[in-house]
């Protein structure tokens, strides 16, 4: 496992990284301007969820450098399960929004990983258009499928040579977890999943109201745009979060957050 550059505090066996979202900026601007290997994701319920029947997958989160609070249930959790005292999530659109300006203001090149050629094509335009002098360097649409590792690393090469200095990664839960971790030793930048930004900032998807993100219930915003495939995931596992959650809170059962490597699994 590569060393966590901040303190990770212990949500249902998956350790997260009690920082706000310029902290996570920082870093990961830190790592672009120094061309430094970096694993980041915001993380919502669902991943850590996934985590709990995965012991593959979770250690792949533990072993990412930076495991980001994106939802709001999970920087609660975070807070009453480490007193962490975090005043607000790090939600990965608005991660990517920052880092994009950044980007712009100093010249880092991005390269945008997942989604389709259509969904790319309308996300660097919007981007252009938001961020001026923003450099897109390069895209790469996603096979949807799981890839060789001969794959991987001709993805990674050509990540490389785009000279790209921040690669955002929008494959969508658990998928880009496990491409971050897997490509974290190919690529000289720092690779962070965003999940549902791709979209957002593509002009596909609508953004919940911000009183509806400010209380945890943008599960149930998304759940109406998409009932047949949401249904389970927001209302199974959103309970089961938080009865764990209290569990925890309340001194019972808690796993632990372990350092075990884990193998790659690659995806394109």
């Amino acid at each position: 496992m590569s060393p966590n550059p901040v303190p990770r505090c212990n949500v249902l066996g998956v350790g997260i990284a009690a920082v706000n979202r310029q902290s996570a900026s920082d870093a990961i601007l830190a790592a672009a301007r120094s061309r430094s290997q970096l694993s980041v994701s915001a993380l919502a319920v669902h991943a850590v969820m996934e985590a709990q029947g995965d012991p593959e997958y979770r250690r792949r989160l533990n072993a990412l450098d930076l495991a980001l609070p994106d939802g709001q249930p999970v920087r609660w959790a975070l807070n009453l399960s480490s007193k962490a005292a975090l005043r607000d999530r790090v939600y990965g659109p608005f991660l990517m929004r920052h880092l994009c300006a950044a980007a712009a203001a100093e010249g880092l090149p991005i390269f945008l990983f997942g989604s389709t050629e259509a969904t790319l094509a309308r996300l660097s335009t919007a981007l252009n258009v938001q961020h001026p002098g923003l450099v897109v360097a390069g895209t790469r649409a996603s096979r949807f499928r799981r890839v060789s590792e001969a794959e991987a690393r001709a993805d990674a090469a050509d990540i490389q040579r785009s000279g790209a200095q921040i690669v955002f990664c929008g494959l969508g839960c658990p998928r880009q977890e496990s491409w971050v971790h897997a490509m974290r030793p190919l690529v000289q930048a720092p690779l962070v999943a965003v999940g549902a930004a791709f979209a957002l900032w593509a002009g596909e998807r609508s953004m919940a109201p911000s009183w509806m993100q400010a209380s945890g219930l943008e599960w149930l915003y998304r759940l109406a745009q998409e009932p047949r495939r949401l249904a389970g995931r927001y209302l199974v596992q959103n309970p089961r979060f938080a009865l764990r959650v209290m569990r925890q809170v309340a001194g019972g059962h808690r796993d632990a957050v372990t350092d075990e490597p884990a193998k790659p699994e690659y995806w394109g």
